[in-house]
């Protein structure tokens, strides 16, 4: 079981204020008091890293205070939550397990704006662009400053085996990008399979430091609508556009017994798609570390998920809940005809077509 990572300190920056938070008196309304101090410490629980201990002649390593680790939902059969429930012009708001699902008309943006700009935060992106992927970046990256955390600080990590061909999009403020040089493989399969390591690795090495919050996109997408901070969370999932109106059978998981990943026909919520999931930053290496080593796992017996990572990114979201769930506005494909149930696209697929 891997260690849960937790904080040494609680943020300054997120500590409640009260006329009597210096003083020795009971702070009024005690009880309310106390349900906000323990409501903190539980969000604050997993928001982060501990320290970097360097060991002589090492690289920079993790140090982690070991906790009890966040335990995975225990398997319960109980009847598949469906996105289309009530009609098929209107999508579910909440899981069965009280996550919200996020989609457009489910929130105000100017009380999240209100809500979230003091607290200074920090948005990471990762985007994965290798060989004749790299043509993607520049419109990734252009749709992104238009419609991406507007306000926010953003720092964008693009993982390419060609530094050379990120082209240099204009930044707003306080917006950054890094180019992390990757090894390129042979095929994509492989390069899909390491993905999960890399942001592991990268997020233990770097990005716990730098942001608050991590997205992992797929570099093959544009914003077209704006993406705010109704996607924070904890741990963030978007469902599947090809599957959101299906039953959990006819889900594409991995269905043999022998991989990591298997899925029962009787379990599952929705299938979600690998191509956008993120959350709190020590969630992020929580949830891609477990995912890494479940494909480890596989590899030693010779089997590869009927669906690579997003194989394994299922079957973790299953046992370990998203908090939050996007709908599928946040992850569409432009070859698809709109719903009705969804009232505008924020995200979607390009073309993959990059033999020119």
């Amino acid at each position: 079981m891997l260690p849960r990572l937790v904080w040494n300190s609680w943020p300054q920056r997120i500590l409640p204020t009260h006329p009597c938070w210096d003083c020795r008196c009971e702070p009024p309304h005690w009880p309310a008091f106390v349900f906000l101090c323990v409501t903190l410490h539980c969000s604050w629980s997993v928001s982060g890293l501990v320290e970097r201990k360097e060991e002589p002649g090492s690289n920079m390593k993790l140090h982690c205070k070991r906790e009890k680790p966040l335990q995975p939902v225990a398997w319960s059969q109980y009847p598949q939550p469906k996105l289309l429930e009530h009609r098929p012009t209107q999508l579910l708001t909440l899981t069965p397990w009280l996550a919200p699902i996020v989609s457009e008309g489910t929130f105000n943006p100017e009380l999240l704006q209100h809500i979230y700009q003091p607290l200074n935060l920090t948005i990471g992106v990762t985007a994965f662009a290798v060989g004749k992927c790299t043509h993607f970046i520049q419109s990734f990256l252009e749709s992104a400053e238009e419609f991406f955390m507007r306000g926010y600080r953003v720092h964008y990590y693009i993982f390419t085996d060609n530094p050379a061909a990120v082209p240099g999009v204009p930044l707003g403020p306080h917006r950054l990008l890094s180019t992390i040089p990757i090894q390129g493989h042979s095929n994509w399969e492989e390069t899909c399979m390491r993905r999960m390591e890399t942001i592991s690795q990268h997020i233990a090495k770097r990005a716990h430091r730098e942001v608050d919050y991590l997205f992992c996109l797929d570099v093959d997408m544009v914003f077209q609508n704006p993406w705010g901070p109704e996607t924070l969370g904890d741990l963030v999932a978007a469902v599947h556009p090809s599957y959101y109106a299906i039953p959990r059978q006819q889900f594409p998981y991995e269905r043999r017994r022998v991989s990591t990943a298997f899925v029962a026909d009787s379990e599952g919520d929705f299938y979600y798609g690998g191509k956008v999931f993120g959350g709190q930053v020590a969630r992020v290496y929580e949830f891609t570390r477990g995912c890494h080593m479940a494909i480890l796992a596989d590899k030693a017996n010779g089997i590869m998920a009927a669906w690579r990572e997003e194989s394994h990114l299922n079957r973790r979201f299953i046992s370990n809940k998203p908090s939050k769930v996007l709908s599928p506005e946040y992850l569409w494909d432009d070859r698809k005809p709109q719903p009705p149930s969804l009232k505008l696209i924020r995200f979607s697929t390009l073309d993959k077509d990059i033999s020119s």
